[in-house]
């Protein structure tokens, strides 16, 4: 299966710096996890401990809002990422993620992600570079909304 996640992976915003042995050696920390339809991926307020990319399904991004009601945030299918923070600090969950339909994703845990960066330091700086990239993205697509949102106010 270690195949597989490679072959996945190398598709990933986060992983596109790497290439051959460093693509396998991080595959082979990784899991391959299945969620059926309303699983709780993870809950708001857990501990973060992983990053998820989604391999097939659909996963919501739940929040409270300030009525107390649930709202749908956002939605990631295949090749998103989900809790890549979680490698990089220490705070918890910002939000639930539940399963809308089954599907699997591949798991790297905050352990594993320092094997690689006590192991191939090298590959571990290539991959916080495609989070600081993604964070980046990330970041200028939320001000580009609340711009939207407050010029419409």
């Amino acid at each position: 299966m270690q195949k597989g996640i490679v072959e996945y992976i190398e598709s990933l915003y986060i992983f596109d710096g790497l290439r051959g042995n460093e693509l396998a050696f991080t595959a082979n920390l990784m899991e391959i996890k299945y969620f059926q339809k309303d699983d709780i991926i993870f809950k708001e307020g857990d501990k973060g401990d992983s990053v998820c990319f989604v391999i097939e399904g659909i996963l919501e991004v739940i929040k409270n809002n300030t009525a107390g009601k649930n709202v749908v945030i956002a939605e990631f299918s295949k090749g998103h990422s989900i809790g890549e923070m979680a490698l990089i600090d220490s705070y918890p969950r910002s939000a639930t993620v539940k399963a809308r339909t089954g599907g699997y994703l591949v798991k790297l845990t905050k352990q594993k992600f320092e094997t690689i960066l006590q192991e191939r330091p090298g590959t571990g700086i290539k991959i916080l570079k495609g989070i600081a990239r993604l964070v980046s993205l990330n970041l200028r697509r939320t001000s580009g909304h609340l711009a939207e949102v407050l010029s419409s106010s």
